[in-house]
Parts: structure tokens; sequence; C-alpha cells
């Protein structure tokens, strides 16, 4: 059984979501598997997940994922290179996946290897620190790098997903993983999330009281539902700002976060000190060096107790979230082959390494303070992490013509 894996965050799950998993699978052959790692209750550009991790896993199987394990929060609240290398480690370390699969605009994968071999070219790595040098944000140092080295070619690497898919590939050479890249093009006039749906205009719209079903699938829907009803959600960063604030004004130092470089740590400092709200803080800090996602990540971050340590090594263990039948028999292959300790059963978490026990425990905090989000005060309790097993469904939606 060929089997697909996908780095993904599903904030939460729409229609593109299920049409890559589906392509994958028609690519591969309909009795292929896939496995996805996906971020746990915070999501990448620096914010809290709509819904909690194991929702948002358990819909992941019921509209065509087989085994979803998470990507643990200090390397998803980090930057695109490290989101791209936690996610391939994990992949690789699981020793049942094959292939790895992600959207792209371009749907190339000749021309994504050729960003790929030259963004790390010696020519590109000196030009890259020269122009971060001169004050550039990183993203724009790294286009002006790609520009000089590959011409007109760079023009790739101005799609969003293609920058991640380039990512994966670096990522796959620095592992030294044996995953086979496969990519899937999204549709034109995408402007978040795969194939020409929106993840943002789902959150904005569920965010508004809103029920925006015909965006994602009817068995997804269901979850979302039960959680809305239930008091777990959606979470927005807007329910948690005078927490936050706290957090942030108790700290006396921000110098050991993530992406602390030029002087970000002391800007940050102040205006978390002074400012009122948490979109005044971020207006604050912010300069043309400076990309908004960063500076939400390094705001999370300093709530979290989240540290640069807590991501300098890869992930040191395999979280699993929700599974179907077949995951389940990918789960038990992969007993057997995995490079990483496999945690289904959390107090088993307690005698891994210390590194991997400590991680543990910074995620068992940030999901303490994940909850407190949540509408009914009876879902706040704390010491949920410790309790939560994966999602077994035994009966997978049918999708195919049924959104």
């Amino acid at each position: 059984m060929k089997t697909a894996g996908i780095i993904c965050e599903y904030n939460p799950l729409h229609k593109g979501h299920i049409a890559h998993i589906e392509k994958t699978r028609a690519l591969l052959g309909i009795d292929s598997a896939v496995v996805c790692v996906m971020s746990g209750n915070y999501v990448q550009r620096g914010d809290f997940a709509v819904f909690n991790k194991h929702a948002r896993a358990e819909a992941a199987i019921l509209c065509g994922a087989d085994l979803v394990l998470e990507l643990p929060s200090p390397y998803v609240l980090s930057s695109a290179e490290m989101f791209a290398v936690a996610g391939i480690h994990i992949l690789d370390s699981i020793g049942v996946c094959d292939y790895i699969s992600f959207g792209s605009e371009s749907g190339d994968i000749g021309v994504l290897k050729e960003a790929a071999e030259a963004l790390v070219s010696n020519e590109a790595i000196e030009l890259l620190k020269e122009e971060l040098d001169s004050g550039l944000s990183y993203a724009t140092a790294q286009q002006k790098a790609a520009d000089a080295v590959m011409g007109g070619r760079s023009e790739v690497l101005r799609s969003p997903n293609n920058l991640l898919g380039v990512e994966y590939l670096k990522a796959i050479t620095a592992c030294g993983s044996s995953l086979q890249p496969i990519t899937i093009e999204r549709s034109d006039g995408a402007h978040d999330g795969d194939l020409g749906y929106s993840a943002s205009v789902l959150r904005k719209a569920l965010l508004e009281g809103k029920t925006p079903w015909e965006l994602t699938h009817r068995a997804a829907s269901v979850v979302y539902t039960r959680e809305t009803e239930e008091g777990r959600g959606p979470v927005s960063m807007k329910t948690y700002e005078t927490a936050i604030l706290s957090r942030l004004r108790a700290a006396t130092d921000f110098s050991m976060l993530p992406g602390s470089t030029e002087g970000i740590d002391r800007r940050l400092l102040r205006y978390a000190m002074s400012e009122p709200t948490i979109e005044k803080i971020l207006e604050g800090v912010k300069t043309k060096r400076y990309a908004m996602s960063r500076i939400r990540r390094m705001l999370m971050c300093a709530c979290l107790g989240i540290t640069a340590v807590d991501s300098q090594e890869p992930p040191p263990y395999i979280r699993v979230l929700a599974m179907n039948k077949t995951g389940t028999r990918l789960l038990k292959e992969a007993r057997e082959r995995a490079k990483l300790p496999i945690i289904t059963k959390p107090a088993s978490a307690k005698m891994l390494p210390e590194r991997a026990s400590e991680l543990f425990r910074k995620e068992a905090a940030a999901t303490d303070f994940y909850v407190l989000g949540y509408q009914c005060e009876n879902n706040r309790e704390g010491g949920q992490e410790w309790r939560a097993t994966p999602r077994v469904i035994d009966k997978q939606e049918e999708v195919t013509g049924n959104r």
C-alpha cells in the first residue's frame, strides 16, 4: 500500500483540502493511504486554531485522511522553514510514508525542485545574508537572492503555496529523507487554503456566528456544529486578549523567543508594557523589516513560554490525534519501523527522555491556556492534554459527490 503524507493545518478543513486528499489518492491508487501531520491548537500565522486539534483531526479522518499526527506548537509557531522541517521529520520518522503531497500554484514539481536547489546554493545563501544585513525582511531578501540566482525563473517563488512547497523540498534534503514529493495544482483565484477554497473566509464566517457549511463537507460540518453547540468553539484571539496582555506584562525579557533578532524583542517588550490591546501592540512592533506573522508568532510564544531552544532540534516524539481502520493498521506497522517514540496514551509521555518529556509538558500547558477561550466554562478544566486519547473513527464518510 502506497502512503502519502500531507503537512497541514485544516483551520478549518474545507472542500479544497478534501480535493487535495482525493487527488493525492487518485495519483497513488485507490488503495493508497494518507497520513496528515497537522498543527495542534495553535497555527502558523500566530493564532489560536478555530477548533481544537482533536476535533479538526476527527473532521480530517471523516473526510478522507487515515491517520492524523500532531505537529507540536514550538514548530508551528516558528518560521515556514522550521514548520516544513519539523513536518518532514515526523513523516520520515514514522516509517510508513512513501510520498509527501502538497498543493502549489505551479503544479510542476520540476520547477519547484529547481527553485529549492537554487535557494540552497552557496551564491543564494551569501546574497541572502547580504540582503538581510541591509535591513530587508527575510521574505524580501530571499526573493531578491532568488531573482539574482534564477533570473526570470524565480517568479515561481512569488506565490505562497509554491514557496511553502519549496520549503518542503529543501527540508527533504536537509533531513536526508527518502520521501518522494508530489504536488497538486491549486485552482486559479485561490487566496488561502488549497485548490480554490479559503480557510480565512470560513474562519471569518464562523467567528461571525454564521454556518458556512457549503464551504466544507457535511461530515466536517457535523463535527464543527457539535463543537460549537458544546461551547468549545469557534475560538478567537479576541477572547484571550486580557489573558494575553497579563502574560506579556508579567515578562521582562523576550530575547529568548524564536525569531528574536535585530532588536525585535525590545520592540515587543516596549509595546507590550504600554499598549492596551493586542492590535495596538502588533501595530507598534510592525516595521517593513518584520512581517506581521512573525510578530504574531513571537507574541504567542511569549504567552506560552516557548523559547527558541524548544525548536532547535527536530520533534522528539510522534503524537497520534486520530485514525480510522486503515490508520490503525498503519500505526501497528509504524510501531515496528518508527525512529521516534509514538504517543497514543498521554501518560506514557512521562516516561520519555528529558527533552521529549519537557516538550510534552509545554504542549500540555499550551492546551491549558487554549481551553480558557471556550464559551462553556465546564470545558475549561485543566489537564486535558493528559487525558486526551486519539479519536478512532470506524466509518469513513464517502466524500465523492457528497459535499
